[in-house]
Formats: C-alpha cells, structure tokens, sequence
C-alpha cells in the first residue's frame, strides 16, 4: 500500500516536466517569429525562391571552367603564404602575449589587465573590418591581407594559449617552484616542453580558420584568390569563378586532412 501510494505521488511530474519543455519550445518560436518580423524577412519569398537559385546556379555556374587556373596559380600561392606568414608571426607573438596575460605566470596585475584589453580588442574586431581599416592606410595590396591576419590571430591565439599556460602552470609545475627553480628555469624547463603539445593543437587549428580568411580577405581587395573569385562573378565570368572555389575547397580540405593528422601523432 505504501509504495502504491508513493508512486501515485509521483506520477504527476513527467506531465509537469513536459508542459513546462513545451512552454519553454513555445516561447523560442514566438522569439523566432518576432526576430523575422522585425528584421522585415519573408520567409516565404526566400523558400519560394530558391528553385530559382538553384536554376541559375545551374544554367550559369555549370560546368566550371578550368582553362586558366594556370594564370591563377600565383593567387593561390599568395592565398597559402598569407595563412602561412600570418599564423607564424601570430603564434610567436601570442606566445608572449599569452605569457603576459596568464595569472599563474604574470603576477603583476595591471600589466596583465592592460595585455588582456588589448587581445581581446584584436579578438573581437573581424578580420574583415580590419582588412577594411588597413586598406585606408596602406591601400589595396598583399600587406593589408597579411597584418589583418595577424591581428585576427593573435588575438585568438593568445587567449588560447594563455588557458593552456594556465592549466600548465596550476597543475604540473609546483614540483619546480617546491625544489626552489627560478621563473626562468620554470619557463624553459617546466612550460614550454609542457607546452608544445597545446601550441601545435592550437597553431595549427589557427591555421585551418587563416587559409579560409586569406581567401575572404581578396575580396575587400587585400590579395589572394578571393579578389579573382569577386572579379570574375563582377564580370559574368560564373564559370571560372567556380572553378576557382572548387579550388579553395580542396585547399580548405586538404589543409584540414594534413593538419588533423599532424594533431592525432602530438
């Protein structure tokens, strides 16, 4: 009797449970619709016109044209150095960086609020608005392409790095500190080789997102293969215009087989 009155007890709270998961799905569409209808977006109109996109992307884009990826080959080099350069210098720089910012290795605390405000300034300003900003300064060209790399790195490097140097720090280097090391000795003899592991992870990781961005960089005019991509759709040239995107795709692909192989042997 006593258990049947238990489980009578608490047979109401799945029901409870449910009506409160479908009060809370109810509210999430409400959120939805009203975002729709205040941002003016017919979500009709765009569903109904996608046969047409599909039927235009089919009629102009098919079949990609080939015939002057050799003329292209430069751009594509310049795409691949861009990534290259630009998450090398990030990473060496964000290693200092995330140094200074660490709590458990930087102990002086308005030199580390002072690095902190800067990284995630360069961490929250898209590479693109840098791309834009840099071209006022140094006009169309390679460098404006290279620097927002490197901005847009380093600040995400360098707070990567600085939780990983923090993880470090707070659990595998207090032998050091008890047998008496100095903060260099702890820095050369107990980080860095502690370290690498996480660099590469996370350099490399960098490096995936930087070939992807150098190509979105040509198209505010900073280099690379994205500027021929913008081109040749400005001048109908829909064709070689998916060649050169099929070609960025494989690139994207590629970088990420070598790179996640290279990540499973650290």
């Amino acid at each position: 009797m006593f258990h049947k009155a238990k489980a009578t007890s608490l047979a109401p709270a799945p029901a409870k449970k449910t009506g409160r998961q479908v009060l809370i799905v109810s509210l999430l569409i409400l959120f939805l619709v009203g975002v729709f209808v205040y941002l003016e977006i017919d979500l009709l109109m765009a569903i109904g016109s996608f046969p047409q996109f599909v039927l235009f992307f089919f009629n102009n884009f098919l079949p990609p044209d080939f015939g002057n990826t050799l003329d292209y080959l430069p751009l594509i080099e310049d795409t691949v150095l861009f990534a290259v350069v630009g998450t090398y210098l990030s990473a060496f720089l964000a290693f200092i960086f995330g140094l200074l910012i660490s709590e458990k290795i930087n102990p002086y605390k308005p030199l580390r609020l002072v690095v902190k405000f800067i990284i995630s300034f360069l961490r929250n300003v898209p590479v693109l608005i840098w791309a834009a900003l840099l071209i006022y300064i140094f006009g169309i060209g390679n460098m404006v392409g290279l620097i927002a790399l490197v901005f847009a790195t380093l600040g995400f490097l360098s707070r990567s790095y600085a939780e990983s140097i923090d993880e470090i720090a707070g659990t595998k280097l207090e032998s050091l500190k008890a047998c008496g090391a100095s903060r260099m000795q702890i820095l050369f003899h107990g980080l860095i080789p502690e370290f690498i592991p996480a660099w590469i992870n996370w350099t490399l990781f960098s490096f995936e997102i930087n070939i992807r961005a150098s190509a979105i960089l040509g198209m505010v005019g900073a280099g690379g293969i994205g500027i021929m991509i913008q081109t040749n759709i400005r001048l109908f040239k829909y064709n070689e215009a998916l060649s050169l995107v099929i070609i960025l795709v494989c690139m994207v692909l590629v970088t990420e087989f070598i790179t996640n192989k290279v990540r499973a042997r650290v």
